[in-house]
């Protein structure tokens, strides 16, 4: 039996690209759900029209309708405002937690067994509306911040270094905005760590870069956010789960105790598989990148300490 994954918010750039990748590689059945009934379903329509030429046998579905995303095994929300130039994710915080808790109440009442991947910004407090509006435990909610800010990292010491991007692993902890945690020691280049390869200076450069991943795009395309790395990142996501691959990615999860931080989502290194998140890694950490976590951990508890009672 295939798969079926919904992307709510499917007919704007991070959900039609997610959709289209998943689609394209045949991993599941897409609905594209949006406000905008008909352009999600002309989108849908457009994606089945190139099956012919790209060879996948995946059924694209696109609407208004919730009935439409019944039975989904995993459900993407994009939905919700994108960031302008000098606005903050945070900014977000009020507008989009009441478009989530809409969309989660919807989803989970037409597919109470799925697994929810959240990609509206503010991330981390997003995750928090959608655990307290589903009920669901923490294994099948989990927010798409590591997988884009560690890819992000990724390429840029790539670049650097020019070496290929498929030789450097990387990883990124904590809240998904200025306050997030690159790992430079436990990141490599076909298994050398990079301190050994670039000098400290370069390497903080490359931290900086990553955490203003998101703005440096969005202040190029002046009317709207990235879309195209994020996408890839939900594809990531969705694989390693329907794939049941036990695949290890920086993924913002609610913790309990790990990393002595309680009742948050923060982005730690978990492994995926069909249970959705089944295992939280626990990196060592230096007394400087403990306190950098417990700094960005505070400032997704402030976040979260200001949303409206559920």
């Amino acid at each position: 039996m295939r798969y079926k994954v919904t992307v709510v918010g499917g007919a704007g750039n991070v959900g039609a690209t997610a959709g289209q990748r998943i689609a394209e590689a045949d991993l599941a059945d897409v609905v594209l759900l949006d406000m905008a009934g008909e352009l999600a379903t002309g989108k849908a329509l457009d994606m089945m029209e190139s099956a012919p030429v790209l060879g996948f046998n995946a059924h694209i579905t696109g609407g208004s309708d919730y009935a439409l995303t019944a039975g989904s095994d995993i459900c993407v929300i994009t939905a919700g405002l994108a960031r302008k130039p000098g606005m903050s994710r945070d900014d977000l915080l009020a507008k989009n937690t009441d478009i989530v808790k809409d969309v989660v109440a919807n989803l989970v009442k037409h597919s109470p067994n799925t697994t929810l991947i959240i990609v509206t910004n503010p991330l981390d407090a997003m995750c928090e509306v959608a655990r307290r509006v589903s009920g669901f435990p923490r294994e099948r909610i989990l927010g798409m911040a590591g997988v884009l800010d560690a890819a992000r990292m990724r390429y840029f010491i790539a670049a650097e270094l020019n070496v290929s991007v498929e030789d450097v692993d990387a990883f990124v902890l904590g809240g998904h905005g200025d306050t997030m945690v690159p790992l430079p020691r436990y990141s490599t280049v076909n298994g050398i760590p990079l301190p050994q390869l670039l000098a400290h200076d370069r390497i903080e450069a490359i931290n900086d870069r990553t955490r203003k991943g998101g703005i440096e795009i969005v202040n190029y395309y002046k009317t709207g956010s990235a879309y195209y790395a994020p996408a890839a990142a939900v594809f990531e996501m969705v694989g390693a789960i329907l794939g049941d691959k036990h695949k290890i990615l920086p993924c913002a999860v609610y913790l309990q105790g790990e990393y002595d931080l309680n009742g948050l989502f923060v982005g730690v290194p978990c492994l995926l598989g069909k249970n959705g998140m089944e295992r939280v890694l626990q990196l060592e950490l230096t007394a400087d990148e403990k306190a950098e976590l417990a700094k960005s951990a505070e400032a997704v508890r402030e976040l979260v300490n200001a949303l409206p009672a559920m």
